[in-house]
């Protein structure tokens, strides 16, 4: 199923009171069975209770669903989901020093919630993930895997449209891909062609040197992987590229592969 469902009891209002099974007791092993369940709430028509509710659970089922972020069997944030929130943290790393200052923290805090954080705010959020994940705050700030484990919190207590939220101010559609709008296609007639200016290949020579981080001239398989981590999948994956341009014992790319690759394949 890909849409959230939500689970509705109704005609509370007819609810034996003395009854010994409770709603949590009946629901919670279909819950279990079926992970797409995002709520499950009794209501009453007749009487008029819990109404809204039902109204308001659908709504949120709907514009902040937890499927595409959360892994309910493992608990976890899903692939996507976790690229996309580091390409957001790397964005708000404005001096790249690998943590979010007091200082970024705020500007992330009014870039999606129009809100600064007061220093007490602040301080409290790094103790909340300091006391449950000691790597996740160091001397500079909060890292990103304290960035990740406070989202993770987030969705574990209900709180999906805080993600949500981030992820649709940093331009990711509900399936947590970037909007087209975003990345224009580049158009051009067929008897043209097209080069890369000397700034994009000064651009992506200093990328190649940021993400070889053995310094050895090559970018090996897991380097590339690490410069795709925050898309949401590696744009040179399957058979049109495996043997796309030369590679060394070690499958890794010297900075002229690099640049070829890019020049035909994007």
């Amino acid at each position: 199923v890909k849409v959230p469902v939500i689970v509705v009891g109704c005609r509370l209002d007819l609810r034996d009171e003395n009854a010994q099974v409770s709603l949590e007791q009946v629901m919670s092993p279909i819950m279990q069975q079926f992970r797409e369940i995002e709520t499950c709430i009794e209501c009453s028509a007749s009487r008029h209770i819990q109404v809204p509710e039902v109204f308001y659970y659908a709504q949120k089922a709907v514009l902040h669903p937890t499927a595409p972020l959360f892994d309910q069997e493992t608990q976890t944030l899903k692939p996507r989901c976790v690229r996309a929130l580091k390409r957001i943290f790397i964005l708000c790393d404005i001096d790249r020093d690998g943590a979010l200052s007091d200082a970024e923290l705020n500007d992330f805090q009014v870039k999606c919630f129009n809100a600064p954080l007061q220093p007490s705010e602040i301080i409290g959020v790094k103790k909340v993930v300091q006391d449950k994940l000691a790597e996740g705050v160091n001397e500079r700030g909060l890292t990103l895997t304290g960035f990740l484990f406070l989202h993770a919190l987030f969705i574990e207590k209900g709180r999906l449209e805080t993600t949500w939220t981030v992820l649709r101010k940093f331009g990711y559609n509900d399936e947590i891909k970037l909007a087209d709008d975003l990345i224009p296609p580049f158009k051009y007639a067929h008897d043209q062609s097209v080069e890369l200016t000397n700034e994009a290949i000064d651009f992506l020579k200093t990328t190649f040197d940021a993400y070889d981080a053995d310094f050895d001239g090559m970018l090996r398989p897991r380097e590339i992987d690490e410069l795709f981590s925050t898309a949401p999948e590696s744009p040179w994956i399957g058979n049109l590229y495996e043997d796309a341009a030369e590679r060394n014992a070690f499958q890794g790319l010297s900075q002229d592969a690099f640049l070829r690759f890019v020049r035909f394949y994007g």
